[in-house]
């Protein structure tokens, strides 16, 4: 009994420093593994429970491991990682570079959080690792110097992504298209070879179906899988092979593949149609399963919710609808107007929506025959648009708006 008991103590802190927080929920799929959410919120929204400011301007998300919540934000020319306790209390706030500055500059790394390590990067690429009880900076490499990355437009919006002793950025550059550095060190694992393309604004997931474990990363022209021990290419698919031309927003890729079994789900703005791949057998190809324009989000991701797809689409840059697509065949279940396009994730069988325009959260039933709002607030403190996704845990949701950061109570 008393080795068992050792056992235990030793076991579970490695338990408990195995689990990630990071964008958009456990998998990067807008879902969150939440339970007894309430069903309806008051006419006046859910209790605001904090309300923190000075964190910096921003349209990242916030992450938290129970204890502290972390979140980025811009201040001047400099990005700032920023601790937060349950109480309203910045408990450190260290900078992690300069900003983006050519447009567009507020920041979008959402944090990576592990254990007690939390990794970030900023607009220019460069990726830091901190320690999160303290914010002292552990390492820091400038992804987009060392492998000769470009800076596009918006600068660089990739959250990082742990896998295994890895943390995995793609700088699509001229020296390397994705690397992988030793999560404690910063130090090169692996590099694969040079993409075609350049940077994208996506984050990259992992992959895993039967015997294939891949990173799926995209340059603005590919969707990229990589065999995550030694960085080998295994496949790439090419967006706009065979267009006659390019188009505007061609190159603008912003959300986060989402995968079922072997089939991977991937949808960009400016009336590209949403596509599904089906992955060969032996896991070393892809081919098209079905295409559909109505779904095609721009910025705001989308959610698999019981075999149906939930997203928003593109209008214009100011204007969208909400949509829903059934996984099997693609077909359109509904496309319909409400306030405007945005962000959207899932937990307790429930949809959470946040216009981007008026920053009205809606909360709405997973129902493929309607897009069926139960009840909505909107978000009455920050500025400026409201990019940033929302996340939930232990049933608070948390939304960020510009400099400020609010968590509302929403359990039952």
């Amino acid at each position: 009994m008393l080795r068992l008991f050792v056992l235990l103590l030793i076991f579970i802190p490695f338990l408990a420093s195995s689990q990630i927080a990071q964008w958009r929920g456990p998998e990067r799929d807008g879902i969150y593994p939440e339970k007894g959410l309430a069903d309806i919120w008051p006419s006046n929204g859910p209790q605001l429970i904090l309300a923190v400011d000075s964190i910096g301007a921003g349209w990242s998300s916030p992450v938290t491991n129970g204890k502290a919540i972390f979140v980025t934000g811009k201040k001047d020319t400099v990005e700032y990682l920023t601790s937060i306790d349950f109480t309203g209390k910045i408990n450190w706030q260290v900078p992690f570079g300069r900003r983006w500055t050519n447009g567009y500059s507020d920041s979008r790394c959402t944090p990576t959080l592990e254990g007690n390590k939390i990794y970030v990067q900023n607009g220019t690429g460069i990726m830091s690792c901190f320690d999160a009880l303290s914010g002292k900076l552990i390492w820091s490499v400038d992804v987009e110097k060392k492998f000769a990355g470009f800076d596009d437009v918006y600068g660089v919006a990739e959250s990082p992504l742990i896998v295994d002793n890895k943390v995995i950025s793609s700088p699509i550059g001229t020296l390397a298209g994705v690397v992988a550095l030793y999560k404690n060190t910063g130090k090169v694992i692996w590099q694969t070879k040079k993409l075609i393309g350049r940077r994208s604004f996506a984050s990259p997931i992992q992959y895993q179906y039967k015997n294939f474990k891949y990173l799926l990363t995209q340059s603005n022209e590919e969707l990229i899988a990589v065999n995550a021990d030694n960085g080998q290419i295994m496949w790439t698919w090419q967006r706009f092979k065979g267009r006659p031309e390019k188009h505007f927003g061609w190159n603008t890729i912003v959300n986060t593949p989402i995968f079922k079994n072997d089939e991977i789900y991937i949808t960009k703005g400016y009336h590209d149609p949403s596509i599904m791949l089906k992955m060969a057998a032996d896991g070393k190809s892809v081919s098209v399963k079905w295409k559909n324009p109505s779904l095609d989000c721009h910025i705001g991701g989308v959610v698999l919710v019981d075999g149906y797809i939930y997203g928003s689409n593109w209008i214009s840059n100011d204007k969208g609808n909400w949509a829903c697509l059934k996984w099997d065949n693609g077909q359109t279940m509904y496309d319909v107007p409400w306030i405007n396009k945005g962000s959207i994730i899932s937990a307790d069988n429930k949809l959470y929506c946040f216009d981007e325009k008026s920053g009205t959260v809606g909360l709405v039933k997973p129902n493929p025959n309607k897009f069926e709002v139960i009840s909505s607030f909107k978000v009455n403190k920050g500025s400026g648009m409201y990019w940033a996704h929302p996340m939930i845990n232990d049933g608070k949701l948390f939304i960020r708006h510009g400099t400020f950061l609010l968590v509302y109570n929403i359990k039952k």
